[in-house]
């Protein structure tokens, strides 16, 4: 996501927001939820506001495996930052509607999908933001940031220490910071990290860290040992992307998706 998208954010506020657009496609209504923190969770995997796309990548990206390793909880304040096309905007939507808060960064497929679905993200919240008054929300406010496969992104528009600085003010103490990136080898340098999406381990801690983070935990819940993190166009010759064509495609179809590090980070 380029540093203008990351900043171009729409506002939908649950109360007094302007009514979203009506969906141009039949929905079905997604009802009540359940009780329970799990059930809840199964719930919001299998409902209606997923597409059949989104669901066949669970194999590859492990939702509710990635999202009880960060600590996910129904009442929790949660922020997603950078959610692109909303793939797991999907899930924590239906998820925090009746009793947490989710907040989105982003803007356009984003807004098309929080206007889509006003039973499901008809509570959700978009904050406006500018390089000058970069913030996430009210200090102290969320429980839970997460984000997936963007610090690559971050780290080539150069704005991977404000983001992480931002969230660090956003989190209540005892937060947590949950990360998924494609995981690069150890000691790559920033220009290896541009121009193949693979971020070394280390990177993200000494960054996380430096802005006053602790490691809290590591889970190889995403990790693919087929994947040697050495390709032509580097991660993005990968499934989904699959940016070569038609050269060596059977090879990318079989390594799957990338190796990726699932890493969680509390404030203090």
């Amino acid at each position: 996501m380029s540093l203008k998208k990351f900043f171009v954010i729409a506002a939908l506020v649950a109360c007094g927001s302007t009514p979203a657009p009506k969906p141009t496609t039949p929905q079905a209504e997604l009802g009540p939820a359940p009780a329970d923190d799990a059930a809840r969770l199964d719930w919001a995997l299998a409902a209606p506001t997923r597409s059949a796309e989104n669901r066949a990548r669970d194999g590859a990206r492990h939702p509710k495996e990635t999202l009880t390793f960060f600590g996910l909880k129904k009442t929790m304040n949660v922020v997603e930052l950078s959610p692109g096309g909303g793939w797991y905007t999907e899930i924590l939507g239906p998820y925090l509607r009746d009793d947490g808060k989710l907040g989105v960064t982003g803007g356009g497929d984003i807004d098309k999908k929080l206007a889509s679905y006003p039973s499901a993200y008809g509570k959700v919240e978009v904050r406006r933001s500018t390089p000058t008054s970069f913030v996430l929300g009210p200090d102290g406010s969320a429980d839970l940031v997460v984000t997936f496969r963007n610090f690559h992104n971050w780290v080539q528009d150069g704005i991977e220490k404000l983001v992480v600085e931002a969230a660090f003010k956003v989190l209540k103490r005892g937060g947590t910071f949950g990360i998924v990136e494609h995981r690069g080898d150890p000691g790559m340098d920033l220009k290896a990290v541009k121009e193949t999406g693979y971020v070394p381990e280390q990177m993200i801690v000494d960054l996380m860290q430096a802005a006053g983070f602790k490691l809290a935990g590591k889970s190889d819940v995403n990790a693919n040992p087929k994947d040697d993190h050495k390709h032509e166009g580097g991660v993005w010759a990968l499934p989904p992307r699959l940016t070569n064509g038609a050269k060596d495609r059977e090879a990318y179809l079989a390594i799957g998706e990338s190796d990726r590090m699932t890493l969680k980070f509390e404030k203090p």
